[in-house]
Formats: structure tokens, C-alpha cells, sequence
């Protein structure tokens, strides 16, 4: 019976020990599971902040790219006055031109304003690519009012994003447009110009991920949007320089195109969108949750269906400005 009892007590303690170690293990298991979960949370937190950092740089760059355009030239200084002044010095501007920088097109063709209607204004960098975003997204709503007689369109070309590539592109691209609309009669033309090298498969990307873009790419993107090819041909020797150098000069300083809301106030950014002279707040569009196709709608009183409606104007006239995207406000 003794042998017996010390046997059970040995198996007993044989079971104690294995149970001990795997509640040992299955601790250590546990206390593993548990690092591994608070890295993972750790790791996200960290992943969300560079996100949100990253995006809060992107919403910036082009007011940080305005401000310091011409950190280092006697023209950051002057008032607002002293650059538009310096912009109707400029000897050699494009035919068609405002003399704010624009071109005003119509479905009566340049420079020749339907009476009664809303008119439109768009800034923009030919490498910029929140223009590209908007030019997709809202310029065939846009030439379809042109059109129907519903809105004058003026297009502000820039090119404060030179030294985004190697070879001068937003300069070689934005004078490109100002020729064609001195030396080509039809701004479908131009426009047609604007959506070709804002496509996707051709825009360059900026800075590291640039890739020289040829006078010849442009030109053969010019010809596809009907351009004639003895206006193409010339339309790429940066003639109009010195007034596009002006026009960087000058336009950011208007402050009726800063932005008097959200982390961009106080400073302009590409795209900006004017309704009769008013600016268009893309902080507002974006917590409208709306698209630009119903933001400009919006904003000058259409409906969709009333789109390239002849009759059909929009309620804010030639005077108005924009009516809020927000009900109540």
C-alpha cells in the first residue's frame, strides 16, 4: 500500500508540473499577444499621424510655393498696386489678354462677354495637380454652359511651378496657351489644349517624379485639339516670359483670391475659382461633401438638367455672387 501512495503522489506530482507549465507557457503566449497588439496600435497611431502630416503638407504646398516664389527678387515687397503696375509695363503681352492675366472666352468666341450671365474664373499651373483634378472633373460642365450661352469663362494661366521640373515646363506650357489664344480664333481650340495635357497618361509629375516633356509632345497635343499646326509650331518659344513672370508677381498678391477660410487662409492656392470676381472655398466644397460639378452648379444657381438649356440662366447674374453651398448659411 505504501508503494502504491508514493506512486499516486509522484504521478500527482508529475501532472502539477505539467500543468504549471503549460500555464507558464500559455502565460508567456499571452503576455506575447499582448505586445504584439499594443505595437500594432502604436504602429497605427504613428501610421495615422504621418498621414495626417502628409496631408496637411499637400493642402499647403501651394501657398508655401506662392509665398516664397520670389523669396529672393526685389518684387516680393511691392503692394498689390506696384505689381499690377508692373504687369501693364510689360512690352512684349498676348493678344486677347485681360489686363488681369485672363482670357475671356464665350460661345461667341474671345473677348466678346454674353450680357447677363455669370463669369467664371480659373487660375491654374499647367503641372499643378489639383488643376488637373478640377480641369477633368469640371471643365466639360464648364464648356458646356460656355456653349449654351450660360457663363463667360476666363482662364488664368501660371507658372509658379518651374523649378517642379528640369526643363521649365509650366512656363513652355502656360505661355503655349496664351499664344493659341492670340493666334487661334476658336477657343474650343484652347480648351481642347487644357483637357490633352491634363490627361493622365500625359501631365507630368512634379519634382523627383518629373519626366522632360518635349516642345514636340506639346505641339502634338496642341495639333489633336484642332490647333493649326502653323500656330502650334510657334507656340512654344516662351515668348510672353516676362508677362508670365509679371502674372506670378501679381495675382497672389490680389487678396480677393485668398482663401478666408480653413488651413489655406489668408493665402491663394491653385485651382482658384472665381464667380463674378468672388473666390470659391474648396474648405466648403469639401465638407459639402458635393462634387465640383455640383459645387459650381450650386454656386451660380443651376440645376443639372438645366445644363446647355438655352433660356435656362443662372440666378446670379452677371453681379451676384455665389450662392452658399451650405443651406442656412
Amino acid at each position: 500500500m505504501a508503494g502504491t501512495n508514493s506512486q499516486d503522489s509522484n504521478r500527482e506530482a508529475r501532472r502539477r508540473a505539467r500543468a504549471e507549465r503549460r500555464a507558464a507557457r500559455e502565460e508567456v503566449q499571452r503576455a506575447q499577444a499582448e505586445q504584439a497588439a499594443k505595437e500594432r496600435r502604436q504602429q497605427t497611431i504613428v501610421g495615422v499621424i504621418v498621414v495626417a502630416i502628409v496631408v496637411a503638407l499637400i493642402a499647403v504646398i501651394g501657398i508655401v510655393v506662392y509665398h516664397n516664389a520670389h523669396k529672393n527678387d526685389a518684387t516680393k515687397n511691392l503692394t498689390v498696386n506696384e505689381a499690377y503696375s508692373r504687369l501693364q509695363q510689360v512690352k512684349d503681352t498676348p493678344k486677347n489678354a485681360n489686363d488681369k492675366g485672363g482670357f475671356l472666352i464665350s460661345k461667341d468666341g474671345y473677348n466678346k462677354p454674353v450680357a447677363g450671365v455669370p463669369t467664371i474664373g480659373e487660375y491654374f499651373d499647367p503641372m499643378c495637380p489639383g488643376c488637373a483634378s478640377f480641369n477633368r472633373e469640371a471643365d466639360p460642365t464648364l464648356k458646356a454652359l460656355v456653349d449654351a450661352g450660360q457663363i463667360n469663362l476666363e482662364l488664368y494661366p501660371m507658372s509658379f511651378l518651374d523649378a517642379s521640373s528640369t526643363d521649365a515646363y509650366s512656363s513652355r506650357a502656360s505661355s503655349a496657351v496664351a499664344y493659341i489664344a492670340g493666334h487661334d480664333s476658336n477657343p474650343d481650340h484652347l480648351v481642347g489644349f487644357l483637357a490633352n495635357i491634363y490627361a493622365e497618361d500625359f501631365q507630368p509629375g512634379e519634382g523627383s517624379n518629373y519626366t522632360s516633356v518635349s516642345d514636340a509632345a506639346l505641339t502634338e497635343q496642341a495639333i489633336k485639339a484642332g490647333v493649326p499646326k502653323s500656330v502650334a509650331d510657334k507656340a512654344f518659344t516662351r515668348q510672353y516670359q516676362d508677362w508670365l513672370d509679371a502674372i506670378n508677381t501679381y495675382t497672389p498678391k490680389r487678396p480677393e483670391l485668398w482663401n478666408t477660410q480653413g488651413s489655406n487662409k489668408g493665402a491663394m492656392a491653385t485651382p482658384t475659382v472665381t464667380f463674378n470676381g468672388t473666390t470659391l472655398n474648396m474648405d466648403e466644397v469639401s465638407t459639402s461633401g458635393m462634387t465640383l460639378k455640383a459645387a459650381i452648379l450650386k454656386s451660380i444657381g443651376l440645376t443639372e438638367d438645366e445644363i446647355g438649356k438655352t433660356g435656362r440662366l443662372p440666378s446670379i447674374g452677371a453681379d451676384g455672387k455665389p450662392l452658399a453651398l451650405h443651406s442656412g448659411n
